[in-house]
């Protein structure tokens, strides 16, 4: 047990010391030029800006995922039996994910393995959308919008998610089921003769999470938009350059680093959902986390376990 927990803390904080000093480092080389974080800060602000950040990045973050990372190569034990003779690190759970079984490898577990990289892959294509979807309403807020339309706007943004996560779900799942609002109205049109599947095809899984972290996207472009100088883009509308010119080779690479934060942020969000796959999954629908849910219930008799869809849950 104490080398879990030396790994667990120890780890963060070496990674801390080598920033720093490679900081100092840069600092002393003269690659980092202008005034330094305490300089433009103050030091009683820099200290409870570095403080903070850094006690909600090592406890809110860092700690639990180095935590399931450690749990990953141990064996599930009842608490009594943790930190006991028989809690040793071993790679049992990495086989059984990738064979379905604990004592046999003779066959490749493809349901597992289809689930984690479908998920992978419909979280690269929800963090693009969401992209899509922030970047322009985040140039708006950012360069065009007024004080009074930034505050309405903002509101809008925020209000919704005043209600917590599950309840918005099952509002998508209200919207789009075979008797929801949007099936009625495209009946009632003359669209269609029958109800639109929209579970089935997992479209209310991929716009429930799309939804559910907008904030995650927008707020960072924004942040990131909203620093650049205004004379660079009429600047550049005053030399000719067409609208394409300006967000390529202007505002994009000055917000690289809102856009990595935010699709990021995204893509670890949706990669890791379990609330909206389980309410908005269809009969068929395959998102890792509730496999790997049904997966940690496996009995230890090395039988091969499958992965139950989200709908099942």
């Amino acid at each position: 047990m104490n080398g879990n927990l030396a790994f667990v803390f120890g780890l963060p904080l070496a990674v801390v010391v080598f920033f720093f000093a490679f900081a100092a480092y840069e600092r002393r080389a003269g690659v980092a030029t202008g005034p330094g974080f305490f300089q433009r800060n103050g030091l009683a602000i820099g200290l409870y800006l570095v403080v903070a950040v850094g006690f909600w990045a090592f406890f809110i973050i860092l700690l639990p995922q180095l935590a399931m990372v450690d749990m990953s190569f141990r064996p599930k034990l009842p608490p009594s039996q943790m930190g006991g003779p028989k809690d040793l690190y071993t790679l049992e759970n990495y086989r059984y994910f990738l064979f379905g079984s604990t004592t046999s490898t003779e066959e490749w577990n493809w349901l597992h393995i289809k689930a984690f990289f479908l998920t992978i892959g419909a979280s690269i294509a929800i963090t693009l959308l969401n992209f899509a979807i922030c970047y322009p309403l985040a140039f708006h807020m950012a360069q065009s919008a007024t004080a009074a339309r930034l505050r309405v706007l903002l509101l809008l943004l925020i209000l919704p998610y005043w209600v917590n996560e599950i309840l918005r779900a099952f509002a998508f799942r209200v919207l789009l089921s075979s008797g929801g609002i949007i099936n009625q109205m495209l009946m009632g049109s003359g669209l269609t003769a029958e109800p639109v599947d929209f579970l089935g095809a997992d479209v209310g899984l991929y716009a429930g999470l799309s939804y559910a972290y907008l904030l995650m996207m927008i707020f960072p472009l924004y942040n990131a938009i909203e620093s650049l100088d205004k004379n660079q883009v009429e600047a550049a509308r005053d030399l000719g350059a067409p609208w394409w010119h300006i967000h390529a080779f202007i505002v994009l690479p000055h917000a690289k680093p809102g856009i990595a934060s935010g699709c990021t942020l995204v893509f670890m969000l949706t990669a890791g959902a379990l609330a909206a796959p389980l309410v908005l999954g269809g009969p068929r629908t395959l998102w890792f986390t509730p496999s790997s849910m049904t997966a940690s219930t496996r009995p230890s008799t090395g039988r091969r376990g499958r992965p139950m869809p989200s709908s099942c849950w």
